[in-house]
């Protein structure tokens, strides 16, 4: 059995950090799994024990705030409920609730992209690790140098979406 075709080139972006966990908002895994959000949570909310607050949370309104603000989201228009966060964990419940072919392929490229973030993560640490050793054999006079290669190793600050219609790159 073929298993369904799953879009990946989104999967990163969607990502986010959250009171310092890396999680996917219920809406962006809605469209993933291919069900409304509102079908996604009746799953959840069926089976509280398996998801405890590190595996999925609510959102407040203050980072709802800074959400829209992200994205541009007017204030009138949109969701009225306060979006779930799911980590990690959370996702990989989800398969065990959400039991269809397109839930697992979903989940198995779920999990390779939250694989690919710590990679990423984790070679950045080694680079700062070297560039922190470098620059004590060093003198004084390349700070400056390393000050810069520090600014560009720093994760950027979000972005807001450009406004208007936008053609996919």
């Amino acid at each position: 059995m073929k298993s369904p075709t799953v879009p990946t080139n989104g999967i990163e972006r969607a990502i986010l950090v959250l009171r310092g966990h890396k999680v996917l908002l219920d809406a962006d895994l809605a469209t993933l799994y291919a069900v409304p959000t509102k079908v996604l949570l009746q799953a959840v909310k069926r089976n509280p024990e398996r998801f405890p607050s590190d595996f999925m949370f609510q959102m407040n309104k203050q980072e709802v705030a800074i959400l829209k603000s992200q994205f541009v989201t007017s204030s009138w228009g949109g969701r009225r409920s306060v979006p779930y966060a799911f980590t990690e964990q959370g996702v990989a419940m989800l398969s065990s609730v959400l039991n269809s072919p397109r839930a697992i392929a979903v989940n198995i490229e779920i999990m390779r992209a939250f694989v690919r973030l710590r990679l990423i993560l984790a070679s950045n640490k080694e680079l700062s690790r070297r560039l922190d050793e470098l620059e004590a054999k060093t003198d004084a006079s390349f700070r400056q140098v390393f000050a810069a290669i520090r600014q560009l190793m720093a994760p950027p600050e979000p972005k807001k979406r450009p406004i208007g219609f936008v053609t996919p790159e």
